[in-house]
């Protein structure tokens, strides 16, 4: 802590103030400011000036808006989830597919949606679409399946179960690895 004395030139911290000091009781200084005010500070509140050297607040803030370089402004990233969104989806209930089931077999009705899941999977390589969530549903488990071994099939991607929390169980997240 600097040490004060009367008629010592101060300046106030967090103030543009400044004045000289015209009395000290214990850890309090009374400053007559330029102004001729007389006003009261902590001894923590002052910093002892002299002639030669006299930095005020508008100095300092001058000083650092020098040395602020302007920020590097790039295009509107992603949030975390964005990202990580798929940037496809195909449906695979057969209700997507046609107008009505109505005198479709079962095997006819998983050869079409198996045919729609190749047709748009072939797409998404062609147009190098890197992930790919195709909705199956949950039922008895069976276009899952041969959803799984038609994906086996391909050496250029892996699959999962999607999102729990959008999908729940009834979806398989594909992803595309690109050859340069």
């Amino acid at each position: 802590m600097a040490v004060f004395k009367i008629g010592d030139q101060v300046e106030v911290l967090d103030e543009d103030i400044s004045g000289k000091i015209s009395g000290i009781e214990g850890a309090r200084v009374t400053i007559i400011t330029t102004d001729g005010f007389p006003m009261e500070y902590s001894m923590k509140e002052l910093v002892k000036i002299s002639d030669d050297i006299r930095v005020t607040g508008y100095e300092v803030e001058k000083i650092k808006k020098e040395k602020e370089l302007p920020k590097k402004r790039f295009g509107r990233l992603a949030k975390q989830k964005e990202r990580n969104l798929p940037k496809m989806e195909v449906d695979l209930h057969i209700n997507q597919l046609v107008r009505s089931a109505k005198g479709l077999t079962n095997f006819d009705m998983l050869n079409l949606q198996l045919e729609t899941a190749k047709r748009q999977l072939d797409f998404a390589i062609k147009k190098r679409i890197q992930k790919v969530v195709f909705i199956h549903g949950v039922g008895e488990g069976i276009l899952k399946e041969e959803l799984h071994y038609l994906f086996n099939r391909y050496d250029n991607l892996k699959f999962y179960d999607a999102d729990y929390q959008k999908y729940g169980l009834g979806a398989t997240e594909v992803y595309i690895f690109q050859n340069s």
